[in-house]
Formats: structure tokens, C-alpha cells, sequence
């Protein structure tokens, strides 16, 4: 990856566009220094720590940890992708949007891009009020900060934040490195490393000050801490042994992502020889390849914040008292538990055949190796074709899809180990960076084979 880097650098049309997408990184990370006005961001990211591992968590650790700070930029990209995310989905549902994003050529994809980006806008609309009414209802606004004014100052700034944002990783895309939204994803996601390595350290510390007898409940109550809040201290302590168990099993995890993500079946495919005129065409022997992992990361995604919801609810509504059946409930649905952790496996494997079953559509892959005269060797044109890449499909999702079940259960149950529920959300991330890493690795590479020049492989 840094040879590609080094040798994308030397040729002048390419360091422009590092340059100009190292430049936009630059401005995103400045505006995830600017804090909203009128809100106690101290306050806030005490609140959101203790609901790390809410779908809330799920949104700060996208966010590269602007939502917990309230930065102008606290929404990030997410309106964004949620906006693509629906209107994929709509594009297969309503027939108009289908024959504009396959028959409309250029003006199609503009039409339908223009169309993301007003979803974009009211999803982002609906966040900011939802954002307002969560700092609102936990009591994070500033002194004096009641009233319409502060209101309008901090959804207005939130929506304009995250639009600029979405224009971001449109000029990316377009003049810069790879695709902007996942550029500006991994960067957002990669600026928290710093702040974990931090907090892995701090968890030692505490481990060893529990250990010592330094540091308890009362000590820490007695120094002016809430009885949550120092709970919550003495659960981030982590013993040395997790944290290098934490860092081989991460490593590892990276290893077995990279290792899935250029997986793929391959389908032998035969061409027929057919004369035109005194030339031959055909004949060639080709193949049809079908990715293990076809849908990336939105099974978890979607998954891990639907599943999250009942908890999410109940945290913004008051966790209930101890020994209450109301608490049983929470505990027994909370992500850190048996339950939420099947349903979680359910559901990614779910929407990974889900979102399999939009991307890849058998009876179009079969009709269009027809019309090329092409056909699978053993398997008749038409129905029979149909039904065998439908089990190709079928097979290669469920391994997919236990796959990312595996990668996203692993962190929980390593959470439940050591004691610290954020890993579950920091597996997601890895999966995230390691994904989009590669995606620009191999964007870079077409890049410069392009301009006839070497790769990395080379």
C-alpha cells in the first residue's frame, strides 16, 4: 500500500489528487474541532459514554467521535448514507426509478443523484431535531440557553454541517482518490485510534489502582462523581492480559477481512462460436464472479441499529431502578447480552441475503449470457441456468453472511470478557477501515495502469 502511494505520487495528475483529497480531510477535521453553540459538551459526552453501546455509540464512532462533541460536523456522512441506502432500495421497488437508473444513462445517474442528495437534506433534518430533543430532554444545554433562538442556531448548523459534509465526498469522488463518502468514513473512524489507545491505557491504569486498593466506588463518589459515572470508571478497567489478547485478536481480525474480501466464486462461462460475415467471433471460455461478501458492511450496520433500538429507546426515556421487572427486561435485551447477541447473528444474516438478492439478480445474469451467446458448460440456456446460479447465490450468501456474523460477534464477546461493551462497536469500524482501505488501494492501482504505469503487484 505505500509503494502504491510512493509511485501514485510521482505521477503529477495523481499527486493532485492526493493532494486535493488530503486537503478536503484536512477541512473535515477542522470543522470536527468547531463546537456547536449552546451546548454543554462536557455534560454530553459523559451522557453519551454511558450509552456507548446505544445505536447512539454506533453514530459516534461514525462520526469519529464529532457526535459526542458536538461539533458542526456531528452527523457526519450518516444522512447521507442512510439516503443511499433507501434510495437503492426504492430504485428496486418502484419501476419508474429502476428504468431511469438502468435506460437513463448519465442523465439517469444525475437525476437520481440529485434525488439522494434532498433525502440527504431531510434526513439530516429529522436528526438534528431528533439531536436537539435528546440534548434537550437530558438537560445538556448551556446556561441561558433555553428558548427558540439556541434551538434554531443548533439544528440549522447540524443540517448545514452535514450537507457540506455530503459535498465533501461528492468532490472527492470526482477530483479526488477513490470514493469520497468512504474516504471521509475512514477518516473519520481512523481519528479516534489516538483516543483509543488512550483509553486502553487508562483502563490499565485503573485496573491497577483497583488492585492497589487506591481506587473504589466510595473513593470516587466521596470525590464528587456520580454513582453511575464511577461505576462506569471501575467497568473501563482493563487487566494487561486483555489488552494484548484485545490487540492479537484484532490483528487477526484484520488479517481474516482482507483475506474475505477478495474471496469470490468464480462461474465457468462458454461462449459459442457464431460467423459474421468471413470473421469468427466467439468461442472464448470466461467466467462469472460472484463475491463471498457482496453487501460490505450495511448488514452490520443496519442489523446492529435495529437490534439496538429497544435499548436505545429505553436509554433516552431513563434506565429503570434496580430490582424492578422493567430492569430484568433491560438486562435480559441489553447488547451485552445472550439475547441481543442472537438476534443481532439473526438479523445480519437476514439483510446479507436481503441486500444479496437486490445487487444480484439471477434470471438478468442468466437472459444477458443468453443474449451473448454464452451459457454455463453442463446447464441448458434459460430455467436450468437460472436455478443453478440461484444455489451458486444462495451458498455463497449464507458463508457471506455467517462471515460477517462471526466478524461482529467476535468484539461482543470479547467485550463480555474484558468488561467494556465499546469494542463491539470498534469491530464494526475495523471492518469499515480495512474495507475501505482496500477499495482505494485498488482505485489508485487502476489509476496508474491507466497512465501504463507498474502497480504494487508488479
Amino acid at each position: 500500500m505505500i509503494q502504491t502511494i510512493r509511485k501514485a505520487w510521482g505521477i503529477p495528475e495523481l499527486r493532485k489528487k492526493i493532494i486535493f483529497t488530503l486537503l478536503i480531510l484536512l477541512i473535515f477535521r477542522i470543522g470536527n474541532t468547531i463546537t456547536v453553540p449552546y451546548i454543554d459538551v462536557p455534560a454530553l459526552k459523559m451522557q453519551l459514554d454511558t450509552m456507548g453501546s446505544t445505536y447512539f455509540g454506533l453514530l459516534n464512532a461514525i462520526s469519529g467521535g464529532a457526535f459526542s462533541m458536538a461539533t458542526v460536523f456531528a452527523l457526519s456522512i450518516q444522512p447521507y448514507i442512510n439516503s443511499s441506502i433507501i434510495i437503492q432500495l426504492l430504485t428496486v421497488a418502484i419501476p419508474a426509478l429502476e428504468r431511469l437508473a438502468k435506460d437513463g444513462g448519465e442523465e439517469g445517474r444525475k437525476k437520481i443523484q440529485s434525488i439522494t442528495r434532498y433525502t440527504t437534506v431531510a434526513i439530516a433534518i429529522l436528526q438534528a431535531l431528533g439531536y436537539y430533543m435528546m440534548i434537550k430532554r437530558y438537560g445538556l444545554l448551556a446556561d441561558g440557553a433555553e428558548g427558540l433562538w439556541p434551538a434554531l442556531v443548533i439544528i440549522v448548523t447540524l443540517i448545514a454541517g452535514s450537507s457540506f459534509v455530503m459535498w465533501m465526498g461528492e468532490q472527492v469522488t470526482e477530483f479526488g482518490v477513490g470514493n469520497g463518502i468512504s474516504i471521509i468514513l475512514f477518516a473519520g473512524i481512523l481519528s479516534r485510534v489516538p483516543s483509543m489507545v488512550s483509553s486502553l491505557i487508562d483502563g490499565v491504569k485503573t485496573w491497577s489502582a483497583i488492585n492497589n486498593g487506591t481506587l473504589s466506588l466510595s473513593t470516587l463518589t466521596d470525590a464528587g462523581y456520580t454513582e453511575d459515572y464511577a461505576q462506569q470508571i471501575l467497568d473501563s478497567a482493563m487487566a494487561p492480559w486483555a489488552v494484548a489478547l484485545l490487540v492479537i485478536g484484532m490483528l487477526a481480525l484484520i488479517v481474516f477481512i482482507v483475506f474475505i474480501n477478495d474471496a469470490e466464486r468464480r462461474i465457468p462461462v462458454q461462449y459459442a462460436k457464431r460467423q459474421v460475415g468471413r470473421k469468427m467471433y466467439g468461442g472464448q471460455s470466461s467466467n462469472l464472479p460472484m463475491k463471498v461478501n457482496m453487501s460490505g458492511v450495511l448488514p452490520i450496520i443496519f442489523a446492529q441499529s435495529i437490534a439496538s433500538l429497544p435499548i436505545t429507546i429505553w436509554s433516552f426515556i431513563g434506565i429503570p431502578a434496580e430490582g424492578t421487572v422493567s430492569r430484568s427486561i433491560y438486562d435480559a435485551i441489553d447488547t451485552k447480552s445472550i439475547v441481543y447477541m442472537v438476534v443481532y447473528f439473526i438479523m445480519i444474516i437476514g439483510f446479507s441475503y436481503f441486500y444479496s438478492s437486490i445487487q444480484f439478480n439471477p434470471v438478468e445474469i442468466a437472459n444477458n449470457l443468453k443474449k451473448q451467446g454464452g451459457f454455463i458448460p453442463g446447464f441448458r440456456p434459460g430455467k436450468p441456468t437460472v436455478d443453478f446460479i440461484k444455489k451458486v447465490l444462495n451458498k455463497i450468501t449464507l458463508f457471506g453472511a455467517i462471515y460477517l456474523g462471526i466478524v461482529a460477534l467476535c468484539p461482543l464477546l470479547a467485550g463480555k470478557i474484558v468488561g467494556n461493551s465499546n469494542i463491539g462497536i470498534g469491530g464494526t469500524s475495523v471492518i469499515i477501515v480495512v474495507g475501505v482501505a482496500l477499495e482505494t488501494v485498488k482505485a489508485l492501482e487502476s489509476q496508474m495502469l491507466m497512465r501504463q504505469y507498474k502497480g504494487f503487484l508488479e
